[in-house]
């Protein structure tokens, strides 16, 4: 058996034996690591250090528009000379290191996160060696540093070989492309520039260590296999270019470090690889200590870290940053899931609670509310921001109604009236237009009140599968999810002009009162007891058994009258629920799928029809307690899977989607900002996140800001 355990001793996860490989296939899914930098940028791969996804590497630079996201360092081979003169290799590289590989064995024997960096521990004949990787905060840079933590005999020495190898390309792009034709090396006084071209800042390299020396060996592999790529259709035979390999001697009073950066190299020296590393850790203390979690609560601490990983300063939008700084603000947004999404404005709005709210990281909050609501066109704020551009696109239904929740929930906890007041003017144009109609048939049908959208070729919900011109879940009509939504929002601004004026005669409760009624009247599938999920649809009614009807009980004005909120949850907990989440569809139905793999087709086909969401947990809880408000103890039980899956895929944090059947294998993003929110976010609303007194936080805030001055000094 594979032995896990949590600690908290500096918010810590081990796993032994970590290079198996999960359950399933297509194929295995394989444990991951990710570090993010805050920026955008991260660094990502396998535990065990095989290279299966394009979008994996050890430094992928979030760069100014039009680059966007690069991978400009995608794997390090590490060869060591052991003082018997033995050669070893670290990780399973054969795919990399060649037919020539002395060395296969498995020497890895534990692979643990600390403060949410990872750390990996070699047992070699004679030698053990740790490996740690951080990137330090707000730069594309990586550092990557090796201990010699026991040695026989204890006075000698470990020579390590590290080959960097690169493909500079972009980090969506297929593995078989590159952006350079060709790669020059240019080195000064221990300095190394790899370049690509002049469009392509220089990858900068530099080793700290003792008799630390780069070997010019240039070397191109052209048969890297991606594993993963293979399995969903893509292109998966990529190749590498390395200039070499550097050396060192690796002592037990000494360590070896190579750091690799886009950054200039008066950034690159201006800390050395400890101080930057301290300092790392010190800024990930201070984020558990300012959410409060209590030390007998690893697990609350974990995602405490996990969230960290999607908020970030976007690098590439430099205009709204310089906006934004004259006004005295900064910019925030959020990530909406590692490796492949950017910043989606619906993903953001649901996930603002759990990752900045429940973290007690108010003020990002409010700066992602505002950067938000500058964007604001035509009432609708952007679905999404394509990476590299410095515009968003607009086609999304639910977003900028899940803004005014994320509004309500900021106020509520912070009590900002002043954050609340600026928005009110932008929030009420919002309903104006909605009112009016306004982009994608986006607008409220005056002949009941409901809001219908949906425009040919596009999906506007958040099941929002598309393949070329195949919308996968069109949804066009009046939608369940979109129509509680938009009760809320009216019942929300209503209070909100009520307190701080404006809206003037809109009519607000009004509306409201017209939508609430038409909602029971025509939402409700009598024969099934449960809800519609779009009326007046493209083919009627649909009585698809989806999750969405959850929202009209568990937002902060729920529609559904009372009366119907138990037969509905009772469809939905035996019909949807599972360890993981909901699934998007109930079985039975004859769109329904069991497993999300194959092809992009094939996954598209089975992304919202039966595929289970990790996020929709929240939602369940939430209405779950409106249902059984002195049932928190049941509801925490809710989340028990969540706690299990923290030590697969991607170690520490949770997935986009699972499977729908047994074993609820986890699929799509390994790390993804709304699960990871709503999870945390129901560990504190069920009191399972064990908080420490508001003196309790003080004091481990001030202890940590201590050891940052001292540090410092």
């Amino acid at each position: 058996m594979e032995e896990e355990k949590t600690k908290m001793a500096d918010v810590t996860r081990t796993i032994a034996r970590p290079q198996d490989q999960l359950g399933g296939d297509d194929p295995p899914p394989r444990r991951e690591w990710l570090v993010t930098n805050g920026l955008g940028g991260y660094a990502s791969g396998t535990v065990a250090g095989v290279v299966n996804r394009r979008y994996q590497g050890l430094l992928i630079a979030s760069l100014p528009a039009p680059l966007g996201r690069l991978v400009m360092f995608n794997h390090l081979l590490e060869r060591v000379r052991l003082p018997d003169h033995h050669v070893a290799w670290l990780g399973d590289e054969g795919a990399v290191a060649g037919p020539n590989t002395a060395d296969r064995l498995e020497h890895l024997v534990e692979f643990r996160l600390e403060l949410g960096l990872p750390v990996w521990r070699y047992q070699l004949p004679g030698a053990t060696i740790e490996k740690r990787l951080l990137m330090p905060r707000g730069q594309n840079t990586v550092q990557v540093t090796y201990r010699l933590l026991d040695v026989y005999p204890s006075e000698a020495s470990v020579r390590i070989a590290l080959r960097p190898s690169i493909q500079f390309r972009g980090y969506d792009q297929s593995v078989d492309t590159s952006l350079a034709e060709s790669y020059t090396l240019t080195f000064c006084d221990g300095r190394y520039e790899v370049s690509g071209g002049k469009e392509i800042p220089p990858l900068r390299l530099l080793v700290h260590g003792d008799r630390a020396a780069l070997t010019l060996d240039e070397k191109g592999a052209g048969n890297i296999p991606y594993e993963m790529e293979r399995s969903r259709g893509y292109a998966s035979i990529g190749s590498m270019w390395s200039p070499g390999y550097f050396r060192a001697d690796l002592r037990p009073d000494r360590e070896v470090t190579l750091v690799a950066s886009t950054e200039p190299w008066e950034s690159i020296h201006a800390l050395s690889p400890q101080t930057a590393a301290q300092a790392e850790r010190e800024r990930r203390r201070r984020l558990v200590a300012i959410a409060g979690t209590a030390a007998e609560d690893p697990l609350g601490a974990e995602l405490v870290l996990a969230a960290d990983q999607f908020i970030i300063t976007p690098a590439g939008r430099a205009e709204e940053a310089a906006r934004a700084r004259a006004a005295g603000e900064e910019v925030r947004t959020v990530i909406a899931g590692y490796h492949w999404f950017t910043d989606w404005g619906r993903d953001t709005m649901i996930s603002l609670e759990g990752l900045t709210l429940t973290t007690r990281r108010f003020r990002e909050a409010a700066y992602i509310l505002k950067t938000f609501g500058h964007y604001i066109r035509d009432g609708l704020i952007p679905n999404m921001f394509p990476d590299g551009a410095r515009e968003g696109l607009y086609h999304t239904a639910d977003a900028t109604l899940w803004f005014f929740h994320a509004v309500q929930r900021y106020f509520d906890l912070t009590g900002d009236a002043d954050t609340v007041r600026q928005l009110v003017p932008r929030l009420t144009d919002v309903v104006v237009a909605h009112l009016q109609g306004t982009r994608f048939g986006i607008g409220v049908d005056p002949e009941d009140g409901l809001l219908r959208q949906g425009e040919q070729g596009y999906q506007l919900t958040w099941m929002d599968a598309k393949v070329d011109d195949w919308v996968v879940t069109p949804r066009r009509g009046k939608a369940v999810e979109i129509n509680a939504l938009w009760y809320n929002a009216l019942c929300l601004l209503d209070g909100w002009v009520k307190q701080f004026g404006g809206a003037g005669d809109l009519g607000l409760t009004d509306h409201a009162a017209r939508a609430r009624d038409s909602f029971n009247r025509r939402f409700w599938f009598a024969e099934g007891g449960y809800l519609y999920d779009v009326v007046d649809g493209e083919a009627g009614d649909d009585s698809a058994c989806r999750p969405n009807q959850v929202f009209a009980i568990s937002l902060d004005h729920p529609v559904l009258v009372k009366e119907r909120w138990e037969p509905v949850m009772e469809v939905v907990r035996q019909r949807l629920l599972t360890p993981v989440g909901l699934r998007s569809l109930a079985p039975g139905h004859k769109d329904y799928r069991s497993r999300y793999y194959g092809d992009l087709r094939s996954r598209d086909a089975a992304y919202h029809q039966g595929t289970v969401w990790g996020w929709l947990i929240g939602p369940f809880v939430d209405a779950w307690l409106k249902l059984h408000p002195d049932d928190r103890h049941g509801a925490r039980h809710l989340l028990d899977g969540f706690g299990r899956h923290l030590s697969e895929a991607c170690v520490g944090s949770i997935s986009e989607i699972f499977d729908a059947e047994p074993p609820y294998t986890p699929r799509g993003c390994v790390a993804q900002a709304w699960s990871v929110a709503e999870v945390l976010r129901c560990l504190d609303k069920t009191g399972a996140l064990q908080r420490t007194s508001a003196r309790d936080a003080e004091d481990k805030l001030s202890a940590v800001s201590g050891q940052v001055s001292e540090t410092s000094s």
